[in-house]
């Protein structure tokens, strides 16, 4: 029983510990939609400030991240170069601080349920771009479960009691701006060889994305601070705010790491759908059996994708194990015909 009870010791740890990564992250990315939500709304915190909001954010992961990575040295900082940050990582700065301002924004309008339905839209969106910047291959069939879930989302939209055009265009442009910045990393990072983890990712972007926001909160949102004199800024509450989104980063570095891609986009739809429930139960968001129908539908589109990624991936994966004895036999056989030339030269010398 010692080694088949130890492997399985170790299999239910193994086990135990993914699910309680995936756990800390769908709590996380929950309570910080919450949050954000409860700072931006007219009805709650009564904050509307999402570029404000944004820039606090930025502002303590960059601290936090060079305090790691400079001061601690708990990660290593990657080899970059003046003119690579320049065209690599500030065009991606400026796509994130856009995707951030605009998803923050549309929490001011539109109900968290709606906002997670709408953001089922993003594999159609890294899939068109992809395609656009021909980093991806066009498929019929792949296109067609596009159009799926965008028939999803539209339904969904269609049963949207509190709809709102307004919230809707910034909630599809922070969709855009956010797959635009997937397709970008690729392109720009990793085919230059350059990964950047999620402390990295915040120590070189996060400055970035607070110079580029600070430009529309001079002339959008500064002027109504100015003459927002009542407001006191609340410590205990954009502390903790910025805290949780910084932990998420951290969250996401862990689980992507310990388990899978696959396994966060797995846990991407259970956290949506505890959010829709949450929503509906306790905000007391509006959520009609139309909208359900719709999210239906655009979840189904969105679980067949991640399926077909999985598979293309292990198909990858097998053609690499398939290659690798080919490799091993032709340098044996190299090796072979090396020794054989060298044994004919010696007798040649002899």
């Amino acid at each position: 029983m010692g080694k088949g009870g130890a492997l399985s010791e170790g299999v239910v740890r193994k086990i135990v510990v993914s699910y309680t990564y995936v756990a800390i992250w769908i709590f996380l990315s929950f309570t910080v939609i919450v949050f954000n939500k409860y700072i931006l709304d007219r009805k709650m915190f009564n904050w509307p400030f999402p570029i404000s909001l944004t820039m606090i954010h930025m502002a303590f992961c960059s601290s936090i991240a060079y305090l790691l990575v400079r001061v601690f040295r708990v990660v290593e900082p990657v080899s970059m170069s003046r003119d690579l940050y320049l065209k690599s990582v500030v065009p991606i700065g400026a796509l994130y601080s856009l995707s951030l301002w605009f998803s923050n924004s549309a929490y001011i309008y539109l109900s968290v349920s709606f906002i997670q339905m709408l953001k089922a839209l993003m594999p159609v969106a890294v899939y068109s771009i992809g395609v656009l910047l021909k980093k991806e291959n066009f498929k019929s069939d792949t296109m067609a479960n596009m159009v799926s879930i965008s028939i999803g989302v539209a339904i969904a939209a269609y049963g949207e009691a509190k709809f709102d055009t307004w919230g809707v265009v910034l909630q599809l442009g922070a969709v855009a701006f956010e797959a635009t910045r997937l397709v970008m990393i690729q392109i720009l990072l990793t085919s230059k060889g350059i990964t950047l983890n999620p402390i990295t990712s915040l120590y070189y972007v996060a400055p970035c994305c607070l110079v580029f926001l600070s430009v529309p909160w001079i002339f959008v949102e500064y002027p109504l601070l100015r003459e927002t004199s009542s407001f006191h800024f609340d410590f205990w509450i954009f502390g903790t705010n910025s805290l949780c989104a910084f932990a998420l980063n951290l969250a996401v570095f862990l689980l992507v790491g310990k388990t899978s891609a696959l396994t966060m986009n797995v846990a991407g739809v259970v956290k949506d759908w505890l959010l829709i429930a949450f929503s509906w139960s306790v905000i007391k968001d509006i959520v009609t059996p139309v909208n359900l129908l719709g999210y239906g539908v655009a979840f189904l589109g969105v679980a067949y994708y991640n399926h077909a990624k999985l598979q293309a991936l292990k198909a990858k994966e097998a053609q690499k194990k398939a290659g690798q004895p080919d490799e091993e036999a032709g340098r044996l056989l190299d090796n072979e015909k090396e020794g054989a030339g060298n044994e004919r030269k010696n007798e040649s010398e002899t």
